[in-house]
């Protein structure tokens, strides 16, 4: 196995560039538990694509106040050994989640600082999958700094694996949940829904949630004309998209609750939970809408954030 440094990557030792039609899925390793987990669903999701998965580890020290350590040569080498033990565990992993599978795996061992570095990458990757924690210096973290700061910032779909890949067998029967809240924010993220679940041959759930309250504070008065109005908004999101995928088998659910308790409920039973990055009544400004960053630190499920660019 070749490792590469300083931002190369090195497949069978060739540098690669890989074009965006043929763009990697890229998860971040650290050789935690939950990086393990990231690197099974992204093998999974590599051979679903057909395209090639990269393995990414970076063994930068992290900064600090003062001066700089002084690194020298022998301990550099360690972490270059070490940073090969990880993506090599990783490479196993991901063999292991896709056997029988033709699966092209490259690595990168990286020195430079993570967030950025992978931020940078994600430009050129098809989907950025990382795990909720466990990267480096945020292991203790309730969720990981590095993955809070992907799905801010990452220029591709950006998918955070918590407790489980749920790529077991009865997971992978289970339906792929999308929240579509009715505005163009939203499409995004169900046209990668229909792909999604177009590729693992499920049905799609598709929620749409009218109120922003729950709870004896929502009104009586108008329910029936309220909830016309939402499967309406929700037939005319889900229109041409459904149109493109007539395989997809599609489960239409109008909820009058808040989105994010709506979609916590129902991914329980998905294998996958796909949002944008806004929501209605978002913000051009914000960087994550308040159901997507909500359910970053609550579901369990995998959650797919997509960006509109």
């Amino acid at each position: 196995m070749i490792v590469a440094s300083k931002g190369q990557v090195m497949v069978e030792g060739t540098s690669t560039h890989a074009p965006q039609s043929n763009a990697p899925v890229l998860v971040a390793v650290d050789g935690s538990a939950s990086s393990h987990q990231a690197a099974a669903w992204a093998a999974v999701k590599a051979t679903l694509h057909g395209c090639r998965l990269r393995l990414f580890t970076s063994m930068a020290t992290p900064g600090g106040y003062g001066p700089a350590p002084t690194v020298t040569e022998t301990h550099l080498e360690s972490l270059r050994a070490e940073g090969q033990r990880i993506v090599e565990a990783a490479t196993r992993i991901a063999r292991a989640a896709a056997p029988g599978k033709y699966l092209l795996i490259d690595t990168e061992v990286s020195f430079d600082p993570v967030i950025p570095t992978l931020i940078e990458r994600s430009r050129q990757a098809r989907m950025l999958v990382v795990g909720s924690r466990g990267i480096g210096a945020f292991q203790r973290g309730i969720l990981g700094s590095v993955s809070t700061a992907l799905t801010h910032h990452a220029h591709c779909p950006v998918t955070v694996i918590h407790t489980s890949a749920a790529i077991d067998p009865v997971s992978a029967e289970q339906p792929v949940l999308v929240g579509v809240d009715g505005t163009e924010n939203s499409m995004p993220a169900l046209e990668l829904a229909f792909e999604e679940a177009a590729r693992r041959e499920v049905e799609l759930i598709a929620l749409h949630a009218w109120s922003d309250t729950s709870g004896p504070s929502l009104p009586v008065n108008g329910w029936d004309a309220a909830r016309e109005s939402a499967a309406a908004v929700l037939a005319e999101s889900l229109a041409g998209t459904s149109e493109r995928h007539p395989e997809v088998k599609v489960h239409r659910i109008v909820t009058a609750d808040r989105p994010v308790r709506s979609l916590l409920d129902e991914s329980a039973r998905a294998q996958l939970v796909v949002v944008g990055s806004h929501g209605r009544g978002g913000f051009a400004g914000m960087l994550l809408g308040s159901t997507s960053n909500a359910l970053l630190h609550s579901v369990e499920t995998p959650l797919i954030v997509v960006r509109d660019h």
